[in-house]
This record gives structure tokens, C-alpha cells and sequence, in this order.
């Protein structure tokens, strides 16, 4: 489990580092979540766990006359946000946990994130303080990903520096702490939130590419994700067992010079309850 004190210090360094990369492994579900998100007119939007802010971008372009805000605990991951906002007018990017934060004014209507609300210590709590900051009726869509079963892309990396099999379902935050789409559904409708509903998201998770594919996603797997810290604590023979075990599996995976993996998601959407 990665934590907030991570997040805000090394791991979010590394993911702001590597944010070419992870957009490129998410595109897909961000596509798909732009397309849920076509038909809303929304006055101002909340990204919840932006990252470096390829759905704010993305947001803010498709909706051109809304205020579009990306919150991130992570400082590197918001300085790469910014710095990747150009000209455009209607988004900005804070520093902040949107378990907690609010401001005079800003009263979303519309609260989205791309795998950015799975790490919450108190998911009712920050789902419930979402809800009392929101528009009423508000409309809550965001992605997470399935079971652990369903991605062999975190599985397969993981089992490279440990012969301890994961739990399939944890309810300790962290990227599969959503994965149960009956506990999401008790913990919004706890927290205020009503029809919920979950569309299940197969993709492809492009982990390397181009003229060398096989270093391309070595370098990705072993700066961030399931065995990142692991194998940064690796040494000697025991560290070269692992690349040559890493490279192994991503030469295993790669097809005309790109290396990906079976990924799953939901995309769940809920409203605010009316009052």
C-alpha cells in the first residue's frame, strides 16, 4: 500500500517523472471516460486525484466555458499538471486532499477522476465531504480498477519479487481497494450518493513502445508500480534475477514492438441525493 507521505514525497516524484508513461497506459480508460462524460454541460469541475492532469486537459478542451480544477497530494504531480497547461484559460491545478478541501465559490457540478479516489484512509468520510461541497445533484463518475484477478499487468509484475499471492479484494486503500462494487455501492450510498451504477472496462495497458519496447517498459516497471519498491531494494544477484525474470515476461508480452498487458476497470457513476 502506498501511502500519503508517499505520494507527497518519492512515489510522487517518480509518477510525476514518468507521466508520458502512465498516460500512455491509461489512454484507453481515459477515452472511455471522456465518452461517458460527452453529454454533460457542467459549470465547474472537480478532478479528484489528477496526477499530472492529462483528464483536467482533457476536461477543460471539452468543455470549454466551465471551470475545471485538478486536486493532487502530490506537489511534483501538480507542478507537472501545470506545467502542462498551455494557454488555456478554464483550469487550474491545487496542492490539496479533496477529502478535506473546500473553497468559497466552487461548488462542483460535475466531480470526476481517473483512478484518484482508491487511496481515501476514511472513503465514506471523503466521499460524504464530496458530496457537502458539490452542486446539488451533482454527478460523480471516476474509474478504478477491478480485481486483481483481471489484471495480470499488476499481478505478473508483482509475483516477480514475491511467491506471496495477493488478495484478490482488500478493503485497505490502494489501487484494488474499490474493486467490490458492493462495498463502493454501501460506501456512496453512505456518503449521500445515489444511482450508482458500474461499467465494467477491459483495455489495453500499454506498458512500452518504440524503437526499444523491451527497455522502454523495463524502466517504467521498475520506477513505478506493483514491484517498483521492491526491486529498488534489490541487490547483487538478486537484483539481476529480477530484470532478467522482468525481461523474460515484457519479451513474452511483446507483439510488433509493443508490450502490453490485459488491464480492468469500472467506471462508476452516481448523483448527489436530492434534498
Amino acid at each position: 500500500m502506498t501511502d500519503r507521505t508517499e505520494w507527497e514525497g518519492r512515489v510522487g516524484r517518480k509518477w510525476a517523472e514518468e507521466w508520458p508513461r502512465t498516460d500512455r497506459s491509461f489512454a484507453p480508460l481515459t477515452e472511455r471516460l471522456l465518452a461517458v462524460l460527452v453529454d454533460e454541460r457542467p459549470r465547474q469541475v472537480l478532478d479528484i486525484g489528477c496526477g499530472a492532469g492529462e483528464l483536467s486537459l482533457a476536461l477543460a478542451r471539452m468543455y470549454p466555458s466551465a471551470e475545471v480544477l485538478g486536486l493532487d497530494v502530490s506537489e511534483p504531480l501538480v507542478a507537472a499538471a501545470r506545467e502542462r497547461t498551455g494557454e488555456l484559460p478554464n483550469i487550474s491545478f491545487e496542492v490539496a486532499d479533496a477529502a478535506t478541501w473546500r473553497r468559497d465559490g466552487f461548488a462542483p457540478d460535475l466531480l470526476v477522476s481517473r483512478h484518484g479516489v482508491m487511496s481515501f484512509a476514511d472513503p465514506v468520510g471523503a466521499f460524504s465531504h464530496l458530496a457537502s461541497i458539490a452542486a446539488p445533484s451533482a454527478r460523480l463518475v471516476f474509474s478504478c480498477f477491478r480485481n486483481r484477478e483481471h489484471n495480470p499487468w499488476a499481478t505478473k509484475i508483482a509475483n516477480l519479487t514475491t511467491t506471496d499471492a495477493p488478495s484478490s479484494q482488500s478493503d485497505e486503500p490502494g489501487p484494488f481497494a474499490f474493486a467490490n462494487p458492493d462495498r463502493v455501492e454501501r460506501i456512496l450510498a453512505e456518503a449521500g450518493w445515489e444511482g450508482v451504477e458500474f461499467e465494467p472496462v477491459d483495455f489495453a495497458y500499454v506498458a512500452g513502445a518504440g524503437d526499444d519496447a523491451l527497455q522502454d517498459a523495463a524502466t517504467f516497471f521498475k520506477s513505478i508500480g506493483p514491484a517498483a519498491r521492491a526491486a529498488s531494494e534489490l541487490k547483487g544477484s538478486e537484483r539481476e534475477d529480477f530484470d532478467n525474470r522482468l525481461r523474460s515476461l515484457l519479451t513474452e508480452r511483446c507483439i510488433d514492438g509493443t508490450i502490453s498487458f490485459p488491464a480492468s476497470a469500472w467506471i462508476v457513476s452516481a448523483r448527489l441525493v436530492s434534498v
